[in-house]
Order: C-alpha cells, then sequence, then structure tokens
C-alpha cells in the first residue's frame, strides 16, 4: 500500500453552496449521482480508491469535503488531531444525547443539488465510520432512495446508541416503509467503534429495511495506514483502509455488493 498522499487530479473541486454554507466538494464521472462521504481523518486515498470504483460503476460521484487535509496520508498523529477537533465541532454530534449531527442538514441540501444536476431516479448515500449513519439520516431528504451505512461509529460513548433523534429516527423509518427502500450496512465482528450492539439498535429501529452484513475481523487488512493501525486499533473500514484488494476477498465482494446495490436503485439494472 502507497504511504503517498493523493493529488485528486482526476476530480473537478468545485465550491458548492447550500441554504448559505459553502463547502468543497469533489465531483467526478457520469449518471446518477451518488454523495460519498469520507471516513475519519478526511479523504484519503483509501476513500478515493472507493470514489473512484463508483466512479467507474457509472455514476456521477460527490465527494464534499468535512474534516482533515484533503488527499492526505492518514498518519497517526495527524489524524488524532483532525478527529478531536471534530469532536468538539458544532457540526458534529460525536456523543450519546446530542442527537442528529447538523451538518447532515447541508448534506441533504447537496443531495438536493445532485439530484437537479445529473438527474434519473434518485441519489445514493455512502457513509463511513464518522459519517456512517449520515447516509441514514440523509434519506430525510426524498431524492435520497439508495443508502449505504458503513461502520458507523457514532455516537463514541455509547456501543448501542444511534446518532440520530429520536424525531429523525421515527422519521427516517416512516420514509423507508413508505417508500420501500432498505439501507445496506457493513461492519467487522470485532469492530469496537461499531458493535453488534449498534446493528442490533438499526434493526429495532427499521426491521427488515435494514440490512446489515458482518464480515469476519480476520478479513481485514493486517497493514492499513497508520492512524487505523495506531489510533483505530481494530478492524473498522471494510471498503476502504482495512480492505484488500483481491479478487473472492470478503471485503472486496462487499465492495461489489455496494456497487450492485446503487446500480440496483439507480440504473435499474
Amino acid at each position: 500500500m502507497s504511504d503517498a498522499d493523493d493529488a485528486i487530479t482526476d476530480f473537478s473541486r468545485r465550491r458548492l453552496g447550500v441554504d448559505g454554507v459553502t463547502k468543497t466538494v469533489y465531483v467526478a464521472g457520469s449518471g446518477p449521482a451518488v454523495v460519498l462521504m469520507p471516513e475519519m481523518p478526511g479523504i484519503s486515498p483509501d476513500v478515493l480508491r472507493l470514489a473512484r470504483w463508483v466512479r467507474d460503476a457509472g455514476f456521477t460521484v460527490y465527494l464534499p469535503s468535512l474534516f482533515g487535509v484533503d488527499g492526505a496520508y492518514p498518519t497517526a498523529s495527524g489524524g488524532a488531531e483532525v478527529a478531536r477537533r471534530a469532536c468538539v465541532s458544532a457540526e458534529f454530534r460525536a456523543f450519546a444525547g446530542g442527537g442528529t449531527s447538523p451538518v447532515t442538514a447541508w448534506l441533504r441540501g447537496l443531495a438536493r443539488l445532485a439530484h437537479t444536476e445529473c438527474g434519473g431516479p434518485g441519489v445514493g448515500a455512502i457513509g463511513l465510520c464518522f459519517t456512517g449513519n449520515f447516509a441514514l439520516t440523509m434519506a430525510l431528504e426524498p431524492a435520497v432512495i439508495a443508502p449505504v451505512v458503513n461502520h458507523p461509529s457514532l455516537p463514541l460513548d455509547d456501543p448501542a446508541g444511534l446518532e440520530l433523534s429520536d424525531e429523525d429516527g421515527r422519521a427516517v423509518r416512516d420514509r423507508l416503509k413508505r417508500d420501500g427502500l432498505k439501507v445496506l450496512a457493513y461492519r467487522f465482528d470485532d469492530d469496537r467503534w461499531c458493535t453488534g450492539q449498534r446493528f442490533a439498535a438499526y434493526r429495532a429501529l427499521l426491521g427488515d429495511a435494514f440490512d446489515g452484513r458482518v464480515l469476519p475481523g480476520s478479513a481485514a487488512n493486517t497493514s492499513p495506514p497508520p492512524f487505523f493501525r495506531e489510533v483505530v486499533g481494530t478492524p473498522h473500514s471494510v471498503v476502504t483502509a482495512h480492505l484488500v484488494d483481491q479478487d473472492g476477498h470478503p471485503t472486496l465482494k462487499a465492495r461489489d455488493e455496494i456497487l450492485a446495490f446503487l446500480t440496483d436503485r439507480l440504473l435499474g439494472k
């Protein structure tokens, strides 16, 4: 695995405003839109690898910069500092009792904008780690019809908690049922940041609309970047830092399942 930064030269770097707030968003591809949110500590080379896979599968990827240094290889010290800042940011609710993170309202607006620009039946949303649950909350936006929740780590201090207010939880549940939507989700079985208790809580809220898939931790890449090895310290990032890019590997199968889910929902294939 390379330990170099990614210059992100194959994406358009746009400044997009939603409800008076402007953020940098990297955009590439053609076809229906998929909003891919970065994991901690930011838009890493592994997150960009996933973005390119989604792009190459026939979608327009919108990759918003929410924290960290765009394209940076995840070092232990740098990544830990990004995580500390995000945990106290007003945009995020990292701990139990905080309810829904305010940044999700901006992300829903981004999904509306992306749908307007790209057309198609709707928008996909992929959350990772710190942003994992955001993909579910984004389903409050009618344009979002293919939410993918990967190893959601919030709230950090409650293994059985969901990063959702009770009101938003009910609204998401009702929307999924009304429109016949499914939520695809992934975790490793021994992930201490995204536990079986959390997946059980999703299942209790969403019922059969929640398709939670669990991979053995033994399948995780054993040589992830330093942030994941030294700070995360457990199998965690199924389709990014802990993915093993080998044919037939369980993590690569998970990637293929996600692409198939997006293709079915957004391309009707």
